[in-house]
């Protein structure tokens, strides 16, 4: 953005610079402009629709191991060191080294030179790998990109033919339409004819609870429903707000039901034992407030997850999307239960807006049940040569601690209520 005072002193040069100099200094402002516009042309990441798990995929990934394979026979890549909070203008011989880190695994043009200036090159560059490792894409060099790229060429290809056995297993004929819900990348894409319809960031299972593997089909939709806590999330995380906050509860719009049906109040409980766990628990519809927002998705499964929407949108932002109790929330639902609903009559748009709108409790049953996958892949290709990389939270892949997590944190811990699923 131009700032008034540089708006300012911009006018007085053109006042005082003589006009051989005037043309020399527009010259050299036009070469920085078309510098910027095509290093981020070149190095932009573009949305891709082959879908996650589909045959071009697995394809494309199995030549990415071999290209990787080509990386390390050549020496692989140096670490990165002393770049940290890097930006445009910033200049050190660390950036020397980082360009050449860029460029070996195509994210920078050979071609950009060996200069020490953080210029547009490097920052579009930097862009282009964040994006590549489900990194915010600010072309800033943070904690998380460092660490990211400082790790070993023989980890990445050993991640790739990891993943490479799951592609094989997961990429066969999943059908006409369906849902895939990759875990470690927090994502949700939508598939229909063999190409993505849309994707959605995602709120995915803390490390401590992990949403499950699971294959299933998203059966109905429950439109301003009820929040009902499970078993872990009153024994973890009410019980403990209660003995802290007794108006916990009724703040959040949070009733109480013994076996019989009947409401209980909370001055009856005893919070400080294991009494609270024998009641249930159940939220208020309110998309402003209750956990699921105005939606939850159903999906028949042992573990007893579901989708939904979320009140609190801010996590949606965030790099570290490992937030709830295993269940999934889903960025801009609407979009997703407007495909959901699409073959089933009475269930467009506007009447989706005006039931979210209303408040009221309706179900909607889905003329036909979509299959849907939550799967664990951390690495994979598309046949544009993009390669992607996941930092393996559940540490699924057996590598231990080759790739860091730790240098991922969510920039709200609490991003919603304490209780959240």
């Amino acid at each position: 953005m131009v700032s008034r005072r540089s708006l300012l002193t911009g006018s007085l040069a053109l006042v005082f610079t003589p006009a051989a100099a005037l043309a020399q200094q527009f010259a050299a402002n036009q070469a920085e402009w078309s510098q910027n516009y095509e290093a981020v042309s070149r190095s932009r990441v573009q949305r891709t629709s082959t879908p996650m798990l589909s045959p071009d995929a697995l394809a494309a990934t199995e030549q990415v191991i071999e290209q990787y394979r080509n990386i390390a026979a050549r020496g692989g890549w140096q670490p990165v060191r002393g770049v940290d909070g890097m930006r445009v203008g910033s200049k050190s011989p660390a950036v020397v080294a980082l360009r050449q880190r860029l460029i070996v695994t195509g994210d920078l043009d050979p071609n950009a030179g060996e200069s020490p200036i953080y210029d547009s090159y490097v920052e579009a560059a930097v862009r282009r790998f964040q994006a590549r490792h489900g990194i915010s894409s600010t072309g800033t060099m943070n904690a998380a990109t460092v660490a990211a790229m400082n790790v070993p060429v023989e980890t990445r290809i050993r991640q790739l033919e990891i993943n490479v056995v799951r592609l094989r297993s997961l990429s066969g004929n999943l059908g006409n339409r369906y849902v895939v819900a990759n875990i470690p990348a927090a994502l949700v894409e939508t598939v229909e004819g063999g190409v993505v319809h849309t994707r959605h960031a995602a709120g995915v299972g803390k490390i401590d609870r992990q949403s499950p593997l699971l294959n299933s089909k998203v059966v109905e939709i429950n439109f301003n429903p009820f929040w009902t806590a499970p078993a872990s999330v009153v024994k973890k995380d009410l019980i403990p707000k209660m003995q802290k906050e007794p108006n916990y509860l009724t703040e959040n719009k949070i009733r109480i039901f013994n076996a019989a049906g009947q409401e209980v109040p909370s001055s009856q409980i005893n919070w400080f034992s294991d009494e609270a766990t024998r009641y249930r628990f159940r939220q208020d519809p309110g998309g402003d407030l209750n956990s699921m927002g105005f939606v939850r998705i159903n999906i028949p499964n042992q573990h007893g997850v579901y989708m939904h929407d979320t009140p609190s949108k801010g996590i949606f932002g965030d790099d570290f999307r490992f937030v709830s109790s295993g269940c999934i929330r889903v960025q801009n639902v609407r979009d997703y239960i407007e495909w959901l609903l699409k073959d089933t009559p009475g269930w467009s748009r506007e009447q989706i807006d005006a039931t979210f709108k209303s408040g009221e409790r309706i179900d909607a049953r889905l003329a036909q049940p979509v299959p849907i996958h939550w799967v664990y892949v951390t690495a994979w290709a598309t046949p544009d040569g993009l390669v992607q990389f996941r930092d393996d939270i559940y540490n699924k892949d057996g590598l231990g601690n080759a790739i860091p997590v730790a240098s991922r944190t969510p920039t709200e811990p609490d991003a919603e209520m304490f209780l959240q699923n």
